[in-house]
């Protein structure tokens, strides 16, 4: 999506009606030019009504993401954190991770965070893709210049899920599970993702990018482009919170939790994470990279965060990167 078409957009958020030939004035462009490019936007999840005589209405408008809104809510955490707040990028995750790799991060230069109003190419664990619209979710990424080692890293994952968790849970979004190793979910539902990336080596501290993404308010169109069921905060609470107190109560929260992981590793929050675990002594299924898969029943995560599974008379521990996991039905 082009800049001039988020220009657009801006002008049409206010819910009233503009006529094609006031936009083309406003925009320096043709009537015909701001058809156009409001008959390209339906993809990303935009709804535009249009009027003979009246013009056009933006029917389903963004709240848009704001820095100074978002330091408001995140008060004293505020002036720590680095925002910034992107139109349209490919991947927040690859973007921080390109910063990350150019420049030197210390860890007295605080937490960056870039947040993007549509990605055009959000990635998942395992090469999958995070399909979203314009507004639609909360894209995010976090750039951590963390203390630890790669090898003390082992659980930043489950241990972001619970950030995820306690946010939610600020704003009485219940019912709310954690898949191992990365997902967030609400009956077996998708609501959000973590992606882990790293930037170091195995003995120096790391630049760590957190990518998360929540689905807010998905459109039916961005719906039918994901290959997984998923749901999103609109069809599970009685009200969307506001994105930008959504966005810094997450902060808070991972902030937090990120404070406490540094000093202790994942091991606090083993008992936390297995109260929300979604396959708690259920039976699994558990996919291999060379296509072969076990069943076995998930009995909790140890304290590094490998999943535990028991597969006959012993207990597997397994790690992110080698396995995928689906429950079975009884």
């Amino acid at each position: 999506m082009k800049p001039l078409a988020f220009t657009l957009l801006r002008i049409l958020a206010d819910g009233n009606y503009h006529s094609g030939t006031a936009l083309g004035r406003m925009l320096n462009i043709s009537r015909s030019s701001v058809f156009n490019m409001l008959s390209k936007l339906e993809c990303y999840g935009v709804t535009i009504h249009r009027v003979r005589g009246r013009g056009y209405r933006w029917l389903n408008p963004v709240r848009w993401l704001d820095s100074e809104q978002i330091r408001h809510y995140l008060a004293e955490y505020g002036y720590s954190i680095a925002i910034e707040i992107a139109d349209v990028v490919e991947s927040t995750n690859s973007l921080l991770l390109q910063r990350a790799m150019q420049q030197e991060v210390v860890a007295d230069q605080g937490i960056q965070v870039l947040a993007a109003e549509l990605q055009t190419q959000g990635r998942g664990r395992r090469g999958r893709t995070w399909s979203s619209g314009l507004g639609d979710s909360l894209t995010f990424s976090v750039l951590w210049p963390s203390k630890c080692t790669v090898n003390a890293l082992s659980g930043l994952s489950l241990a972001v899920g619970i950030a995820i968790v306690r946010a939610l849970a600020t704003f009485e979004i219940c019912n709310i599970a954690l898949k191992w190793p990365n997902d967030v979910t609400v009956d077996h539902n998708k609501l959000a993702g973590v992606l882990i990336e790293l930037h170091g080596d195995m003995l120096s501290p790391s630049k760590v990018i957190i990518g998360i993404g929540l689905n807010t308010k998905l459109s039916a169109i961005v719906k039918n482009q994901i290959e997984q069921k998923v749901t999103d905060i609109a069809t599970i609470a009685a009200q969307v919170p506001d994105r930008n107190q959504l966005l810094a109560v997450l902060l808070r929260e991972l902030i937090q939790v990120l404070g406490s992981f540094e000093q202790n590793g994942f091991a606090p929050f083993v008992e936390e994470w297995q109260r929300y675990h979604a396959y708690q002594h259920k039976a699994v299924r558990i996919s291999f990279p060379d296509g072969n898969s076990k069943d076995g029943v998930a009995i909790g995560v140890a304290s590094d965060g490998a999943l535990l599974v028991e597969m006959g008379n012993e207990t597997v521990q397994l790690r992110s990167g080698e396995v995928s996991l689906r429950g079975l039905a009884k």
